[in-house]
């Protein structure tokens, strides 16, 4: 079985283009000895057998970046490569190019987005291109299909075409091809362009993305609801937990098995059994949210805006250690943590990926999380709300820049490709979100299952009891809250889930439960994303971080209590 490689600049479609090659039944892993990720998949077209792998994207195969000595290594590892280039940046993406054709590997270049140039006024020649470099030229449009056919039945035909250039000839050599091989004519400026240049203009861009997100986050959470109320709800309660408990019993009777397995009461998620809240939080309380938020993920990418938006935002992620980019793992957070966390590995450098995940951890609530906190504090008035958030808000810019000063190590800046805006195609839009939903799902679910059974077993043994027993008073003079709330706290990290409804029969005022709610959010996330963060950080960085999130949370109950209470 050959290996083919997909290689090119970052955000030219080589992810469109390895769904189409490959379809669904792809694999994603690390490089060994990295936390840089790359997927695999299978090519079979009539007589060809062959592995795709999707490499990082990269502009050059000198390293300066994790990613980059990845790819070249990769490169060193394939066969053929099929080389991805983004026909309306041509002579940038040609240096690329010249690199590979002069590594003497078989190379055939997919001369992607070839839409984009005719509606630019852009002409290339692919013939005289094909020509010029040597190697065989297919235009193609990924997110259609169009010449994908044509590009496969070419993979027979690659050719090597090994030349010894320096880097300055390859950029002059870039250059007198483009000059050859393409015509522009003149264009005037679009719609859809002139939303292009607001959207990244900081004036228009943040009211574009503010008004963007409130959308976005408003119909995620009613549908969301609707979803559970009329569909998952009435199947857990109504058919999957009478089942369950018929058959457990029916096994193993009414003794301890039947306590950690099903647990006691109607109630699914006060239940602690395995078979019934191990499930029902994963699969009702939590999957609707990801999977609409994946969705809409997968809109803002397909569509351009996401890019826009690491741009918009690359200044202010600056001040926290990090740069645009970083924006990307805080809107997957706020969908859900796991995923937010395990995007950290996009960014160059360790020290990056640590700050990232810390401020997802402390700082970023999850929808399910935003979802009980709107629905505690928004009939006491939008104040308590935006206690909260400006409270969040605030301890993100501060542990960031606490973090950027005193984290050893770079915070390079972005390097980043925008793409013209276009038409998702929905076809690849589904495909993608059910990949991220079932990634979700092996990542998270075990750890969430194995979680509500480890809670219940605590709670048999009075270990919960125990030290509520022995903080609690001492975290109710600190924060000044009611006992009754702070076992609430001492717990959320097992029950992240649904340790915020735990607030709303205590008699609080509205302050009060702001603060709660608050600490909540600050305090341990719940143990899907905790094992997710100790498998990325190692077990050092995991203690800073446990160390960290201590003193963030004591620090900001006893500043929420000097102030508000």
């Amino acid at each position: 079985m050959i290996q083919i490689l997909l290689m090119g600049n970052p955000n030219v479609g080589k992810s469109a283009l390895f769904s189409r090659l490959t379809g669904v039944d792809v694999t994603c892993s690390n490089y060994p000895g990295t936390t840089v990720g790359f997927c695999s998949g299978k090519l079979r077209h009539g007589g060809l057998d062959a592995q795709v792998i999707d490499v990082p994207g990269t502009y050059s195969l000198q390293p300066t970046s994790p990613v980059e000595d990845v790819a070249k290594k990769m490169l060193e590892e394939g066969d053929v490569v099929v080389d991805v280039i983004d026909a309306t940046n041509l002579e940038r993406n040609l240096h690329l190019a010249l690199q590979i054709i002069d590594s003497g590997k078989k190379t055939v270049i997919a001369l992607n987005m070839m839409d984009d140039t005719r509606h630019l006024g852009i002409d290339v020649d692919v013939e005289k291109l094909e020509k010029i470099i040597g190697v065989p030229v297919v235009s193609t449009v990924a997110v259609t299909g169009e010449g994908v056919k044509e590009l496969v039945e070419k993979l027979h035909s690659a050719k090597s075409n090994k030349k010894n250039r320096s880097e300055d000839e390859r950029f002059r050599q870039a250059g007198h091809i483009v000059g050859k091989v393409q015509k522009i004519t003149e264009k005037k400026h679009t719609f859809m362009e002139h939303l292009e240049d607001a959207s990244i203009q900081p004036l228009t861009g943040f009211p574009i993305a503010a008004a963007l997100l409130f959308v976005m986050s408003l119909i995620l959470l009613k549908s969301g609801e609707l979803f559970i109320a009329y569909i998952l709800d009435p199947f857990f309660y109504g058919i999957y937990h009478p089942l369950v408990s018929t058959a457990v019993k029916t096994l193993f009777g009414d003794g301890l098995a039947y306590e950690l397995l099903v647990g006691s009461g109607a109630d699914m998620v006060s239940s602690l059994g395995a078979l019934t809240a191990g499930i029902y939080v994963p699969f009702a309380m939590i999957l609707p949210y990801v999977a609409l938020f994946y969705l809409f993920l997968g809109l803002l990418e397909d569509s351009g805006y996401l890019p826009r938006l690491a741009t918009l935002m690359d200044n202010l992620m600056h001040r926290v250690g990090l740069h645009g980019m970083g924006v990307i793992p805080v809107v997957l957070g706020m969908g859900c943590r796991v995923p937010g966390i395990l995007s950290t590995r996009m960014l160059e450098t360790g020290k990056q990926r640590f700050i990232a995940a810390v401020l997802i951890s402390i700082c970023i609530p999850c929808l399910a999380q935003n979802a009980v906190v709107i629905g505690l504090l928004l009939p006491h008035g939008l104040k308590y709300v935006a206690v909260v958030y400006v409270t969040l808000t605030t301890l993100y810019l501060l542990i960031g820049a606490f973090l950027k000063r005193f984290i050893p190590g770079d915070s390079p800046e972005i390097i980043m490709e925008i793409p013209p805006y276009r038409v998702p195609n929905s076809y690849q839009l589904l495909k993608k979100t059910w990949m991220r939903v079932r990634y979700f799902l092996t990542e998270a679910v075990p750890y969430i299952i194995g979680g509500v059974f480890a809670v219940n077993i605590m709670y048999k043994l009075g270990v919960v009891d125990y030290i509520t027993h022995v903080f609690g008073p001492a975290l109710s003079i600190l924060f000044g809250l009611p006992q009754e709330a702070i076992i609430a706290l001492l717990v959320g990290f097992l029950r992240k889930d649904f340790a915020v409804g735990m607030l709303a029969p205590i008699a609080m005022t509205p302050m009060q439960l702001a603060v709660a709610t608050t600490l909540l959010v600050t305090y341990a996330p719940c143990l899907a994303t905790l094992t997710v963060l100790y498998r990325e950080l190692g077990l050092g960085d995991f203690l800073k971080f446990l160390a960290l999130m201590t003193l963030v949370t004591v620090a900001t109950g006893v500043a929420m209590k000097a102030v508000f209470l």
